[in-house]
């Protein structure tokens, strides 16, 4: 279940849904329920180390957490 960012061309709300690959039910704006969306191209998550501490040699995680 990926989860996607949109922005409603109705009201301008940016959000994100949850999208079940296998609905045909397209996502709805939270705000104005309207289904004008635009997907938004988003970023892929990093694998830097939250903790702020750790170097990739310093703590056993090798900089993932």
């Amino acid at each position: 279940m990926p989860i996607y960012e949109y922005i409603c061309k109705d009201c301008g709300e940016d959000f994100e849904a949850l999208v079940y690959l296998s609905s045909n039910k397209k996502p709805e704006c939270p705000k104005c329920r309207g289904t004008n969306l635009n997907k938004k191209i988003s970023r892929i998550a990093s694998g830097k180390s939250e903790c702020g501490s750790c170097t990739s040699t310093s703590c056993g995680s090798g900089g993932f957490s």
